[in-house]
């Protein structure tokens, strides 16, 4: 597949990779942004549902869906690469019944940096086929890929050194 936009993000994280991995590898604590309501949400949420693997294995199932503003939402992802304590990737297996996003993958690379980390975190999309998604989609995928990005990074600071969950 491939993807028309991309947003990435970068961080450095005091906290060995294998910490940092061990955080973002659970797509609960990642994607918990999407879980709450909030004006990015539209007053939405999201709901996650996961394989017995939770999203940690290589072909692992992640579906995520919900409401916004009255519409139902669901993209199911699988897990395509995962390299402890490297690095991770998912995309998008289904046409996603999304606002902004048509078929999207996502991933992250931890790699040592003195003795903490360097976090790189990606976002690949298409815009959604529909009408509505060709409406919204070129103004808000890009706000919408930024705000993911930041509470992922958010996610990842949340790595302790010595700390691995």
């Amino acid at each position: 597949m491939s993807y028309s936009f991309s947003r990435a993000a970068e961080t450095t994280v005091d906290a060995r990779p294998e910490a940092v991995f061990s955080i973002l590898d659970n797509p609960l604590r990642l994607g918990r942004h999407m879980t709450k309501p909030s004006a990015m949400m539209l007053g939405g949420s999201m709901r996650y549902r996961l394989d017995a693997a939770e999203g940690r294995a290589v072909g692992s199932i992640i579906r995520v869906d919900g409401s916004v503003l009255g519409l139902t939402l669901l993209v199911v992802e699988r897990v395509i690469e995962r390299h402890p304590p490297c690095g991770k990737i998912w995309e998008t297996i289904e046409e996603p019944k999304l606002l902004v996003f048509g078929d999207c993958r996502l991933g992250f690379e931890v790699v040592p940096d003195g003795p903490g980390s360097r976090v790189w975190l990606f976002i690949a999309y298409n815009l959604p086929r529909t009408t509505t998604g060709r409406l919204l989609g070129p103004l808000g995928a890009p706000v919408y890929a930024r705000w993911c990005l930041s509470r992922m990074i958010a996610v990842a600071r949340e790595a302790r050194a010595g700390e691995v969950v």
